[in-house]
């Protein structure tokens, strides 16, 4: 299957990365994270100067989920025509407009309305953005591109959400909204200034999301998304209380940041070895969270352990982004992205609920052994899907 989308840039001769111009999407994907997780270490001052109580306040989080959840598809299906520059400096601008709204509402639907919106420029986000980095890349350094671009995740997690949350608690949580605003005008002039730009794609290379369901790969890919999206949510989610349950409750913040670095890490290695090893690789990242969810599930009285399951969890965890992104536009071009997206956002929704109902049912010593059983279902369709969705050889780009 060929898409506009995919193509290499026309200068073939170029075998370089566009560094800055990754970057600027890195940074980009940096934004959309820190957009939807930042509520969450300002709830308490955000719930206070609104007027509603925190659990209301927090559905700012839900809201954005949902945003992105029910728009990719559509969007991309909308935009597929769109200029790649112009679509990408829309979804920023969406992202510029609705945190401005956020940081200076004092109406509670009104910031709901921005935190949708926010989501919404999210599903139009990153529906485009692993295609946009590919076209800037030579084919055999495409994964090296995704893999930089993805680095925006870990280092939101591990880096921007406790500085935002710093500087929410000194200077006030309307401060923080309002620097995002400020960091999303810089990315619209990065972008502008240094990123390349390619055609949509045309009318009669356009492929639907159903067709694109019938292209071998891409239902193990987007099976595989779903299954293990939902596993890593539900411990994530609730991480701190089960560092609490285990006599940890202090050290959560050390060990979200044993497990940003240990992210960071996994998304270098990835970005070495993806586009030779991108099967061996996915094996690997299922494996590594598996064995650091069956320490947690019978060693968890011992920190020792727990720091160790917590760094194997960050080395399995942190290229998947990249992994997955990668298997599905390789198998799918931009529609299976944007599947991708959809069903991404959705097991991060479901994946706080179930971890909500395990909680409340089972407690804490549940959420290991959850993992455990969603992946097994993940490894074995990883290793059924040699031929299509993990190939032991990356095959020519969808």
């Amino acid at each position: 299957m060929s898409t506009e989308s995919t193509r290499l840039p026309d200068n073939q001769t170029n075998q370089k990365l566009p560094l800055a111009a990754l970057l600027a999407l890195a940074t980009a994907v940096f934004i959309t994270v820190l957009t939807e997780t930042l509520p969450a270490g300002l709830l308490p001052g955000m719930s206070a100067d609104i007027g509603v109580s925190e659990s209301a306040m927090g559905q700012v989080v839900t809201i954005y989920a949902i945003g992105t959840a029910v728009t990719a598809i559509p969007l991309a299906a909308a935009t597929a025509g769109w200029r790649r520059k112009r679509l990408l400096l829309t979804a920023m601008a969406g992202f510029a407009l609705a945190n401005t709204v956020t940081a200076f509402s004092t109406d509670y639907a009104l910031i709901m309305a921005a935190r949708f919106v926010a989501g919404v420029a999210a599903g139009l986000a990153w529906a485009m953005l692993v295609g946009y980095a590919r076209r800037m890349a030579p084919e055999h350094l495409q994964g090296k591109a995704i893999a930089i671009v993805m680095v925006g995740i870990p280092i939101a997690l591990s880096l921007g959400v406790p500085a935002g949350t710093f500087i929410g608690t000194y200077l006030g949580w309307r401060v923080t909204f309002s620097l995002m605003t400020v960091l999303a005008l810089l990315v619209i002039g990065w972008v502008l200034l240094l990123a390349p730009d390619y055609p949509g794609q045309r009318p009669g290379s356009r492929t639907s999301v159903l067709r694109a369901l019938a292209i071998p790969g891409v239902v193990p890919v987007l099976f595989v998304t779903l299954a293990f999206v939902l596993a890593h949510t539900i411990l994530y989610t609730y991480i701190a209380a089960f560092l609490h349950e285990v006599g940890m409750g202090d050290s959560v913040g050390f060990v979200l940041l044993i497990f940003g670095g240990a992210s960071i890490a996994s998304i270098w290695i990835v970005g070495t070895l993806i586009d030779r090893r991108l099967r061996a690789l996915t094996i690997a990242s299922v494996l590594l969270v598996a064995v650091a969810a069956a320490v947690l599930a019978v060693l968890a009285d011992l920190p020792a352990l727990v720091y160790l399951a917590v760094t194997l969890w960050g080395l399995g965890w942190g290229g998947a982004p990249t992994l997955l992104q990668t298997a599905a536009t390789d198998a799918g071009g931009d529609p299976a992205q944007a599947m991708l997206v959809t069903l991404w956002n959705g097991a991060m929704a479901g994946g706080g609920v179930a971890g909500g109902v395990l909680l409340d049912t089972l407690g804490t010593s549940s959420f290991p052994w959850s993992l455990l059983i969603l992946l097994g279902p993940v490894l074995v369709v990883v290793v059924a899907a040699r031929s299509h969705g993990f190939p032991g050889k990356r095959l020519s780009p969808a």
